[in-house]
């Protein structure tokens, strides 16, 4: 919104009508002599490859539909960039789990390495040995501090507590779920990263929140999109600009965090994730190379706090937005958590005891989206490969109806929940989440929470699209 076009700011930018025809000459020459290699595709266009045929708010939309044209494995190219699709339950599968050696590593993007000293930091986009390590230690230290055990359901249990004031205290009238929502999810990361909840209304917690949000946004913006196609495009994207300067705000918090948690370290009553890394970065003092220094821990917590947050939070909007659409499909969910637990708590162990409720959190999940010869195409090494989760969820060979929201997609005939194999939205093989145990357990507890205590309704002016962009909603007190 308000970003010059593509296409108008290439033909804006610098150089002489010369130079301009012999890099058209030359890419074309090199998309010619490649286009009989690899994978089929639509065919590109000099310099901008296929960006003018995608819809880059939403380009898996556009990769859907070239998945029907040109079966479900395929080549775009993003630019200058040579991607390989990956479509379909089958594929996707036969790619993250049977090959998960070949298709594990991460294509890092220019946006997010230009924030990083070494293209190994963190435990998220980097492809190194360290990174092995670094995830192994996050994953042991985050389940030690309560991820994925009965610690952590209680503070996910206490938070959902002061989630639900919020929502009390707007008496029934329109609220925006986006922030507390947000808040609630955060604090269960920050609890297990840093020690401790914050406040909703602390400052440096609510800039924390906000600026992480927006970073996420931004990301995904098509003009960051871009950057990361074209680099040396550098300043000259606002965008990217205002995204660094974001991250580098909240770099600045966390350091301060770091510093507090560091001057009150006890070795022997580890607080958090940071507290056990400070402390393995004290007996690391001196060894070459270490994985464990300030910059990856830095990396570490900014990358488990944005994914610890986003996904889940939105995911939870998503669901309190087609309960409101659907009021028939809430009755339901409201019965069956007042047949089975009543006004008490509800903890994970009620699951199973509740498959309708269960069954509609799955499906909220499901509808809200190296040399290898890889289904008789050969894949050069390098190649980027992207898995396209959406096209799993909503793989018509897999879901009676794919693209409505159809809870029965995991109940059987007797109305008991049913795993499904192509429920993939936390992919799969050596990448996946990190935390899928926590936002499961999270999901599961605000949402029946929530449930439990409100009846959502819709504000008359909001609309029901793919993506919960900002809406309100009233949130009925029931108890």
């Amino acid at each position: 919104e308000g970003e010059m076009g593509f296409t108008d700011a290439l033909l804006s930018s610098p150089g002489t009508v010369l130079g301009a025809v012999l890099v058209l000459l030359l890419f074309y020459l090199f998309y010619g002599l490649g286009s009989d290699q690899g994978p089929p595709g639509p065919r590109p266009f000099p310099v901008v490859g296929n960006l003018l045929q995608l819809d880059l708010k939403q380009p898996y939309n556009t990769l859907m539909e070239y998945s029907k044209q040109y079966g479900s494995v395929f080549t775009v190219w993003l630019g200058p960039k040579k991607v390989v699709v990956l479509a379909g339950y089958k594929t996707v599968k036969e790619a993250l789990v049977d090959n998960a050696d070949v298709f594990g590593d991460r294509d890092p993007l220019p946006i997010l390495t230009e924030t990083m000293k070494k293209d190994k930091h963190g435990v998220i986009w980097s492809n190194h040995e360290p990174w092995r390590e670094v995830r192994r230690f996050a994953l042991t230290n985050l389940r030690d501090y309560g991820m994925g055990k009965r610690a952590c359901e209680d503070k996910i249990t206490e938070e959902a507590q002061y989630l639900c004031d919020v929502f009390k205290n707007f008496k029934g009238k329109p609220l925006d779920t986006t922030q507390p929502m947000n808040q609630a999810v955060s604090n269960i990361i920050c609890s297990m990263v840093y020690g401790s909840r914050f406040e909703y209304d602390d400052p440096k917690f609510v800039a924390l929140v906000n600026n992480t949000n927006r970073s996420i946004q931004m990301v995904g913006s098509p003009s960051v999109q871009i950057y990361n196609l074209f680099p040396w495009l550098g300043r000259l994207v606002p965008k990217r600009n205002e995204l660094l300067k974001l991250i580098e705000k909240n770099k600045n918090q966390n350091r301060q965090f770091f510093k507090n948690l560091r001057e009150t370290l006890n070795p022997q009553m580890c607080r958090g994730f940071v507290d056990s890394f400070l402390v393995r970065q004290k007996k690391e003092e001196g060894v070459p190379d270490s994985p464990f220094d300030e910059d990856n821990l830095l990396q570490t917590v900014l990358q488990l706090f944005a994914a610890g947050t986003d996904t889940t939070a939105t995911t939870l909007r998503w669901g309190l937005l087609i309960m409101a659409k659907y009021p028939h499909l809430q009755d339901q969910v409201r019965e069956e958590i007042s047949r089975v637990i009543g006004s008490r708590q509800v903890l994970i162990e009620d699951r199973k005891d509740l498959p309708f409720t269960d069954a509609v959190i799955h499906e909220t999940q499901r509808i809200a989206n190296i040399d290898i010869t890889f289904q008789g195409h050969f894949i050069k090494k390098g190649t980027t490969v992207f898995p396209l989760l959406t096209s799993v969820l909503y793989d018509e060979s897999q879901w009676e109806k794919p693209h409505s929201f159809h809870p029965a997609h995991f109940l059987d005939k007797d109305g008991k929940f049913v795993k499904r194999d192509a429920f993939m939205p936390f992919s799969a093989g050596r990448r996946i989440c990190l935390g899928e145990g926590l936002a499961r357990m999270e999901l599961f507890i605000f949402f029946v929470t929530l449930m439990q205590r409100f009846r959502f309704t819709l504000v008359p002016r909001v609309g029901f699209t793919l993506n919960p962009t900002a809406h309100e909603l009233c949130a009925v007190p029931c108890l």
